[in-house]
């Protein structure tokens, strides 16, 4: 299972704001979003999750659905992410088809090693940096952070850095070992730098294959 390099978490005010913001971000390449809908019930995620699908299959982009595993499977979306609050992976995977992805969030090495243990797909690792867009996050990892982790961790299972990135971090925040960003505020604000976001990080791809193999 191949994990994008760039995740879209999408955001929005309103189910209209948010569904006009998942379109914006397929028309504008995204290949995965993130449906993310804090303290919303499970009825209006349903809701909003039926229409964002419509939209992904058209581009023929990934949605993944954060936290309700249920209406991931419900409306067949890509996968799922898991928030450290949430239910066990190994618990989501009983209720998953086999093709389902499950992720999950990491603010520390011991988070890490926990999610390798539950055999997810891939680990979102952060915060970053300090972000307005989710609180309660955990320390602040930075560079220093991130090559802590990936030095001792030495995984297959791509590492997808998050918490207020932006394009001036990639180069950066590849270099630490980390293969990928999930991104919000950055490309709310300017949905072009999805094309600046997939440039940089497939400029690293060659030499991360490489550093794979050896």
């Amino acid at each position: 299972m191949i994990i994008p390099k760039l995740h879209y978490i999408a955001q929005g005010e309103t189910k209209k704001e948010l569904l006009e913001n998942i379109q914006k971000a397929c028309t504008s390449g995204a290949e995965l979003v993130e449906l993310r809908m804090e303290n919303a019930s499970e009825n209006k995620v349903l809701k909003v999750a039926k229409e964002a699908i419509k939209i992904t299959e058209h581009f023929q982009t990934r949605l993944i659905i954060s936290g309700h595993y249920k209406i991931a499977k419900e409306i067949k979306a890509d996968g799922v992410h898991l928030e450290k609050t949430d239910v066990a992976p190994t618990v989501v995977r009983k209720h998953l088809y086999p093709w389902q992805s499950i992720g999950g969030t990491a603010n520390t090495l011991a988070d890490c090693e926990n999610l390798l243990d539950e055999e997810i797909d891939y680990i979102t690792l952060g915060p970053f940096r300090e972000t307005s867009t989710k609180v309660d996050l955990g320390p602040v990892l930075g560079l220093k952070g991130y090559t802590a982790i990936t030095d001792i961790l030495k995984t297959p299972i791509p590492i997808i850095g998050f918490g207020g990135i932006t394009t001036e971090d990639i180069t950066d925040i590849l270099q630490t070992g980390i293969s990928g960003v999930a991104v919000s505020e950055a490309i709310t604000q300017n949905f072009d730098s999805i094309k600046t976001f997939n440039q940089l990080l497939k400029a690293s791809s060659t030499e991360e294959q490489r550093h794979t193999f050896e």
